[in-house]
């Protein structure tokens, strides 16, 4: 039912704050953020090394989605955690099918359909279940053009080879001479 955790969403009461925090100190790379005019939030997603992901959401006018949660915390928290479906009715079923209650279904496109369970029902989380394309949501920078599935880079004592993952974006590995060695031998023994 489940193929990954997509991200992890952070409700902030200083965008501007925590954005510095995540891109300038700790390398976070910006990609897909947008207004939500009715929930009354400003969403923006971040990937972290190859693969990790979170999201910052911040009020962007009084009486919206966050002012409740964000009314005792100093700084902000730890809103939700979106976990990612390759068939969204599927997920809805199964839930269904063992009376775990969900709400909140959006579709929007093909681009990104969700559900919601309450942390009433799931251990004190909110959690987000989504069917969606990962890659569509990071940076052109993190990601492979589409159909492209790997690329090398040479280096001065070996190379990085780096390889599209199923989750979005890359894995990048550094390879020895004698590694590519071994790879190249082992490659060729399944032609």
């Amino acid at each position: 039912m489940i193929s990954r955790i997509d991200h992890i969403s952070i409700a902030v009461k200083d965008y501007e704050k925590a954005r510095r925090f995540f891109q300038e100190i700790l390398g976070a790379v910006p990609g897909a953020g947008a207004d939500n005019h009715d929930e009354k939030i400003f969403w923006q997603n971040f990937s972290l090394g190859d693969l990790s992901r979170l999201e910052l959401i911040y009020p962007t006018a009084q009486g919206g989605l966050l002012d409740k949660f964000l009314k005792n915390k100093k700084d902000g928290g730890v809103h939700h955690l979106t976990l990612q479906t390759p068939d969204i009715q599927k997920a809805k079923q199964i839930l269904k099918n063992q009376n775990i209650p969900y709400f909140g279904y959006n579709e929007y496109g093909d681009v990104w359909k969700e559900i919601f369970i309450h942390p009433k029902d799931a251990f004190g989380v909110l959690i987000q279940i989504a069917q969606c394309n990962p890659d569509d949501w990071l940076d052109n920078s993190v990601r492979f053009p589409k159909g492209q599935k790997w690329s090398v880079a040479k280096k001065e004592n070996g190379c990085t080879l780096s390889l599209i993952h199923p989750g979005g974006g890359k894995v990048k590995l550094e390879l020895t001479p004698e590694d590519i060695k071994n790879l190249t031998r082992e490659l060729e023994q399944c032609c």
